[in-house]
């Protein structure tokens, strides 16, 4: 018979975003577990490129989030060390043509305006911070406060840092709720968890748990590939990409859409992407995306087309309709915070994501405003085909209590 736990917080999920959770909930005092159906890193997190990125966002609520989240990063990176292999290696945005040249020191302007750190480079100077672009390039923005973790490794030392107790190989099949409609808990397939607080960091499954709640949040799956090739000598220095990758993420297009981004590891593998499509959790290989992904990067850095690519992987991106993550209390269901719903950006934001939970579990003034990520502001959807069928209701669950 499986022990029943008693704590002050579940985080239903071990990727990114829940150790961020956990670590900055238990630096507040609270007593934190945190159960996962898989292993550590096992979904989206360990499918990432480990990006820290202010470059790619807009002006507003994102862009304050990523701000805050690149600061609290350098500072855990200092805090975790090597292991995490923390990169502050800044990022390049090009262009291909004048036009798009200059509507990239457009959107840098906009983002200086913001706080951005972003120095237009004209076209004579890109080889002077990647010796190995293409020629013939128009211009490009530089951004130093861009950055680079290894995910999994990174994941797994927010966990141990946070002194948490973890639970993996556990799936949370219902959110426990009181006759009152509060959070008491989580039931699993091997006990129950009892907790007066619940976060839902279950990342591409958000929607789902968040059902297994009584509640609505709309998350849908958007999945890319990664290309890694051979290890190589240092010849990379920056997250490279063009600047087309920034409409491609501000999309709402299910179809399959493609921009180069090529960055180099510490390890040695370059890694290739970006591809994103909307096609359930279809794992599938696609050569189209694949094929557009090597055509993409060696436009980029014609050398890259003698290298071999060693393996491609495919990972699934929690995507929200407007864009912005669900952070913070679901006031539909008291007791329960949603901490999902990033899409790519959830490395990068998971820092900042995790204080603003620990600061409302807690009863703290947020560091930015929470009204923009309320996960109530959709309205109420049909269901998702992409769901597992068979979830019990939290109507259910309360006739069986």
């Amino acid at each position: 018979m499986s022990e029943p736990l008693t704590c002050d917080v579940v985080v239903v999920g071990a990727g990114m975003v829940g150790a961020a959770c956990a670590l900055y909930a238990a630096r507040e005092g609270l007593a934190v577990t945190v159960v996962d159906r898989g292993p550590v890193a096992g979904g989206t997190t360990g499918a990432g490129e480990g990006n820290l990125l202010v470059s790619d966002k807009a002006p507003g609520p994102e862009l304050e989030l990523a701000l805050l989240s690149n600061q609290l990063w350098a500072e855990a990176a200092q805090d975790l060390g090597k292991p995490v292999e923390y990169e502050a290696k800044g990022g390049l945005v090009v262009a291909g043509t004048p036009e798009t040249a200059a509507g990239l020191r457009e959107f840098a302007a906009a983002q200086r305006a913001a706080g951005v750190t972003a120095e237009p480079v004209p076209a004579d100077r890109l080889r002077d911070l990647e010796p190995h672009l293409a020629p013939g390039l128009a211009g490009g923005v530089h951004y130093p406060q861009d950055a680079q973790v290894m995910p999994a490794l990174a994941a797994a030392h927010l966990l141990r840092a946070s002194g948490a107790r973890l639970l993996t190989g556990r799936e949370a099949t219902r959110v426990l709720r009181a006759p009152d409609g509060a959070v008491r808990g989580v039931r699993t397939d091997r006990g129950d968890l009892h907790a007066p607080a619940v976060v839902n960091a279950a990342g591409t499954w958000g929607g789902e748990l968040a059902a297994r709640a009584g509640v609505s949040l709309p998350v849908l799956p958007r999945r890319g590939f990664v290309l890694v090739t051979e290890p190589l000598p240092p010849r990379i220095r920056h997250k490279v990409y063009a600047a087309d990758y920034v409409a491609d993420v501000a999309s709402d297009s299910a179809a399959l859409q493609t921009s180069p981004v090529v960055e180099g590891t510490t390890a040695g593998p370059v890694l290739i992407g970006a591809s994103r499509e909307r096609v359930g959790f279809d794992r599938s290989l696609s050569l189209p995306a694949v094929r557009a992904l090597a055509a993409g990067a060696t436009r980029l850095f014609p050398f890259l087309a003698g290298v071999r690519a060693m393996r491609t992987y495919a990972g699934f991106r929690p995507y929200l309709p407007d864009h912005l993550p669900a952070i913070g209390p679901d006031p539909r269901a008291p007791g329960l915070y949603h901490a999902c719903g990033h899409e790519g950006a959830g490395i990068g934001l998971a820092t900042g994501t995790g204080l603003l939970i620990a600061q409302s579990l807690t009863g703290r003034t947020a560091a930015l405003d929470l009204t923009p990520f309320r996960p109530d502001r959709f309205p109420p959807r049909a269901a998702d085909p992409n769901r597992r069928t068979g979830a019990p209701s939290a109507e259910a669950e309360e006739a069986e209590q």
